[in-house]
């Protein structure tokens, strides 16, 4: 175990399992990003890293937990220009001054190891981190708002359906009656190969960079076997026109990945697929369905619109970035840029 001393708190980079299960588990924040299992399965994606950083006191009790994944886009010479760090469920702290200063001495070790490793890292909060925000500030992780929806599903099918908006609700009610668009959760790995196919085409035509099968492979190896990951796919016949990944833990569904044919939208697989979910976890004693993000409120989003539709609560626990190498990632935006158009042709 790697140990780094503070006046009454040890960092430390890795953890007995036990114990770090455990203290997500009990944590009212620990999310499925801060488990080991998701640890595993970034372990195993191609351009992926996760590190992990904990606090001890002086019982060896952790205080903090931070799991930054380090994403490469392009390895060797053009490595320090196409990597980031993104800590998925953000940080876990426990409450009180002990915590705060042992928060603040874990992202001091954090940010003094990760110097030209890379361009910045981004917290991705899930829930509302407004108690830590002072000590996150202070340490250089800059705020941003960045929304969110989340759906009650503590409620029976009927009424989950009841929430969603009259013009979805009407399309998946269409769609149920006319059976053409039939929607599974599968278990089968030879569908996997379809499934990622259509998900990889609606981000080429987002123009954005999907992570490689390597990590869906882990994902559906490690997590789907422990419930803690559902594939979903919808189709007409057998050609597929709607995918998704949902993450669970605890009582929390996650919208991971998803994608959809947009050839087919006039039978709303999407809408129809997204019913299936939220249906399966109302009638399974789930309480939150998590969008995973809705983008910023300063710009437009039609992933946003998408999601809003389904009548859930927006909310806008943001985002925390502290940026490590400001002009190289000047030049990493603008090579971003031009990386975008080039996949768009692809």
């Amino acid at each position: 175990m790697n140990k780094q001393a503070h006046t009454h708190t040890t960092i430390v980079k890795s953890l007995d399992e036990k114990s770090w299960r455990e203290y997500v588990k009990q944590h009212p924040q620990g999310n499925i990003f801060h488990t080991p299992e998701m640890f595993q399965v970034f372990s195993q994606a191609k351009g992926y890293r996760p590190t992990l950083l904990a606090a001890l006191n002086q019982e060896d009790e952790i205080t903090v937990l931070f799991i930054p994944v380090q994403i490469t886009l392009m390895e060797g010479l053009l490595r320090p220009l196409t990597t980031r760090a993104i800590a998925y469920g953000s940080v876990l702290c426990s409450p009180g001054v002990q915590g705060s200063q042992a928060l603040a001495a874990l992202l001091n070790a954090y940010s003094q190891s990760t110097k030209n490793q890379v361009l910045f890292t981004e917290m991705r909060n899930l829930s509302d981190l407004s108690v830590l925000q002072p000590v996150l500030l202070q340490s250089g992780f800059e705020h941003e708002q960045h929304l969110n929806y989340l759906i009650d599903l503590i409620h029976t099918p009927m009424e989950v359906m009841q929430n969603i908006g009259t013009r979805t609700r009407k399309h998946i009610r269409q769609a149920l009656r006319k059976g053409t668009v039939i929607v599974e959760e599968f278990s089968d790995p030879n569908l996997l190969p379809a499934w990622y196919e259509l998900v990889r085409k609606s981000y080429k035509n987002a123009r954005v960079p999907l992570a490689e099968r390597s990590l869906f492979d882990a994902a559906f190896n490690i997590l789907r076997p422990r419930g803690m990951a559902q594939f979903w796919i919808a189709r007409i016949h057998s050609t597929c026109v709607a995918a998704s990944v949902e993450l669970v833990y605890k009582d929390v569904i996650y919208g991971w990945y998803s994608g959809i044919d947009r050839t087919y939208s006039s039978e709303a697989p999407g809408e129809l697929l997204m019913w299936h979910v939220l249906e399966k976890g109302a009638m399974n004693g789930y309480r939150i369905y998590d969008f995973g993000g809705a983008g910023r409120p300063d710009e437009k989003s039609g992933v946003r619109d998408f999601k809003a539709k389904f009548g859930g609560q927006m909310v806008c626990y943001g985002r925390n970035i502290k940026v490590h190498s400001p002009g190289l990632l000047r030049w990493s935006e603008k090579g971003y840029q031009i990386y975008r158009h080039l996949i768009g042709g692809f």
